[in-house]
């Protein structure tokens, strides 16, 4: 089955979900990824002396090693001001993400759950405007996505990285990708193809708080007890 990711920068597959998207890949889903913008605001840009437009081209060949890296079905990485999607028209924002689903049409889509994980305002608008598009495709009665997921964190709240990062309840995730040796391989490489942003991700303290255990929340769907695939109930 088709599943898409969504996500507003570059890194966001990879502090996380990676290994989830490994796993999926392996087991024969066809696994896309959408990137709303290119990432060029980060301050890594003033370590290494270059302007936004030369960051950005930076981050787009890490994510392309990315795309490799975890054999991704397709990448596309949009240019939409990073650090900057509170002030765009959300409308705008929903017309070009709904664009890319009608594109791929995704059995199923993925972002980033109600608190960002690490509440960056980027990851809250990305949600808010997914669900929209979401929504508004259901009633309309389109045949896809048939399921909207929401990447999370479970556990407790994380204080001790450059992030605090947040977690769902246990009584809101409703899906836990297991994942193995291999997708913590293709997990931890993923991050190595970030190599302007080593100092971030080593402060982050995220190659020891992701585990082989990936959890999401699924939205707008009674679900009792826990799915066992984020596509459970949804073969045709």
């Amino acid at each position: 089955m088709n599943i898409l990711y969504i996500f507003p920068h570059p890194d966001d597959e990879s502090f996380g979900p990676a290994p989830a998207m490994s796993a999926q890949l392996r087991q024969g889903h066809n696994v896309h990824l959408l990137t709303l913008t290119k990432g060029e605001a980060t301050k890594q840009r003033f370590r290494l002396g270059v302007d936004k437009k030369e960051m950005a081209e930076i981050r787009y060949k890490e994510m392309q090693c990315v795309e490799r890296t975890l054999g991704l079905s397709s990448m596309t990485v949009l240019d939409l001001p990073d650090n900057e999607l509170k002030r765009m028209n959300p409308i705008e924002i929903e017309n070009v993400i709904e664009s890319q689903i009608h594109r791929l049409k995704p059995d199923v889509i993925i972002t980033y759950a109600v608190h960002g994980v690490s509440g960056f305002e980027d990851h809250l608008v990305s949600h808010a405007v997914v669900k929209r598009v979401f929504c508004k495709l259901k009633e309309e009665g389109s045949a896809y996505p048939k399921r909207l997921a929401f990447f999370t964190r479970m556990g407790e709240v994380y204080t001790d990285g450059t992030f605090r990062l947040s977690a769902s309840s246990d009584e809101e995730i409703k899906f836990v990708k297991k994942c193995n040796d291999a997708d913590m391989e293709n997990f931890n490489a993923a991050l190595d193809c970030y190599e302007t942003y080593k100092e971030v991700i080593d402060g982050s303290g995220v190659r020891e708080v992701t585990t082989k255990d990936v959890p999401f929340e699924i939205f707008g769907e009674e679900i009792s007890g826990r799915l066992e695939s984020i596509v459970d109930g949804l073969e045709s």
